[in-house]
């Protein structure tokens, strides 16, 4: 393998760190957009409990909102939980934001050497049908094996380029289609927390109007 990457010329150097930036991404993203992670089982229906029996405190949100990505969106709603149902939307919709932000992290990375993964291969190519065309004109068609080389080294880019850009484009598609799941299932929950703290809430007293000089009177 090590003589077959050394044949590909230096132009292998910039896939190979490609390749090695596509699997540091992918073992981070792997490891941290976990379903257990992301949506710890139970969290929503502890929560909407929480805050039915209104015992919630500023160090019990903080660490309601550190635990994992749904917890955070939950904790926002609850911080504004005694203002209007307008607040408290908009409050979650701001945070779900910067949630969404965060589970993208690094995967407009994974899509750019996706793309360029091709072009470095076609790059190498075309740098390995220069070499040969060069040592034609030096040395004549008398030594084939130069030829041969020039074409070794065009084709070992090309297919390195190709093992490079498939399975980044993959997995890109698959972590976007992860967290676009994950969104749905956040958004559900945030919207039982939102109902249970806007429609089950007492509606307010409504004020009697003050009664005019007239209707005193006749009272």
């Amino acid at each position: 393998m090590g003589q077959i990457l050394m044949a590909g010329g230096w132009a292998m150097a910039p896939i190979l760190i490609c390749s090695a930036v596509a699997l540091a991404i992918v073992l981070e993203r792997c490891w941290t957009l976990r379903r257990n992670y992301v949506l710890p089982p139970g969290l929503a229906q502890e929560v909407r409990e929480w805050a039915r029996s209104d015992q919630l405190d500023p160090a019990h949100l903080e660490k309601l909102a550190t635990g994992s990505p749904l917890g955070e969106l939950l904790a926002a709603a609850l911080a504004v939980r005694h203002h209007s149902r307008e607040l408290i939307k908009e409050r979650i919709e701001d945070t779900g934001r910067h949630v969404v932000h965060r589970m993208e992290r690094y995967l407009n990375t994974l899509g750019t050497i996706a793309l360029i993964g091709p072009l470095l291969g076609l790059f190498g190519t075309v740098i390995g049908l220069i070499r040969m065309f060069m040592q034609v004109m030096v040395g004549g068609m008398a030594d084939p094996t130069k030829m041969a080389g020039g074409i070794g080294e065009a084709l070992i880019c090309t297919a390195a380029g190709l093992t490079v850009a498939i399975p980044a484009y993959v997995l890109h598609r698959y972590f976007r289609s992860k967290v676009a799941g994950y969104v749905v299932d956040m958004e559900k929950q945030a919207t039982l927390l939102l109902d249970d703290l806007t429609l089950s809430a007492p509606a307010p007293r409504a004020r009697r109007a003050p009664l005019a000089a007239g209707d005193k009177a006749q009272a």
